[in-house]
């Protein structure tokens, strides 16, 4: 029964993983998981609400707030799946250690890690931030207005393993880099947690679900307004 789940496992197709702290989740994560899902041929994205960010402040709502977020705005889309293991893991949530875990739970398949521009500029800074390509693909959410690297380990890095072909994502577990446009949405997490803190409604900028969870459990501690 292991091999024929592992035959099974190997033609299918590729797995997401989308982390981040998602405090909150809003429509601009959401829309570029949806893209990539598409464009990509992902048989699922996985959400990962980060445990204790390694480069950055504590996320304000606790990891059950956000993890609930999570769960409320994925609700219902096909392909769309939420993954708890770095909430419940202890230590920093370094991804290199999550897609570990992953690969021992999908060994035959093809793992892509979507981050932002942002994120992967600083790709150099993460933790064992080589091993990751040993792990699993690297899909990088591009947005009008960012420069790619032209100098340095990340310039190296995108002329050795770059490639502009979805089907290598397919037809390899790990070890590319794709980089791939998305639309432009400038919402940002932290502007909806400045909005909340004065007392305005982020309608329109994250579903009205997250929006419910945002206002009872007073996780950014203003009510909302209508």
């Amino acid at each position: 029964i292991i091999y024929e789940n592992h035959i099974r496992e190997k033609y299918m197709n590729p797995i997401g993983v989308f982390g981040g702290t998602f405090d909150p989740i809003h429509y601009g994560h959401l829309r570029t998981a949806y893209e990539m899902l598409q464009a990509l041929k992902f048989d699922e994205v996985r959400f990962m609400p980060c445990g204790k960010p390694p480069h950055r402040n504590e996320p304000r709502a606790d990891s059950t707030v956000r993890l609930s977020m999570v769960t409320a705005a994925i609700q219902g889309q096909k392909g769309f799946i939420v993954d708890d293991r770095e909430i419940n893991r202890e230590g920093p949530s370094y991804s290199v250690d999550t897609l570990k875990t992953l690969r021992t739970d999908f060994p035959l398949r093809s793992l892509g890690l979507i981050v932002g521009m942002d994120a992967f500029l600083g790709l150099p800074e993460w933790y064992q931030w080589r091993e990751i390509l040993e792990l699993s693909h690297i899909v990088v959410a591009h947005r009008p207005g960012w420069r790619m690297p032209d100098m340095g380990p990340l310039d190296e890095l995108l002329k050795e393993r770059g490639t502009h072909r979805v089907d290598d994502l397919h037809q390899s577990k790990s070890g590319y880099i794709y980089i791939h446009e998305v639309t432009q949405l400038e919402i940002s997490s932290t502007d909806i947690r400045t909005l909340v803190r004065s007392g305005r409604n982020p309608r329109f900028l994250t579903p009205a679900s997250v929006t419910k969870i945002i206002n009872d459990s007073k996780c950014y501690k203003n009510k909302l307004t209508n």
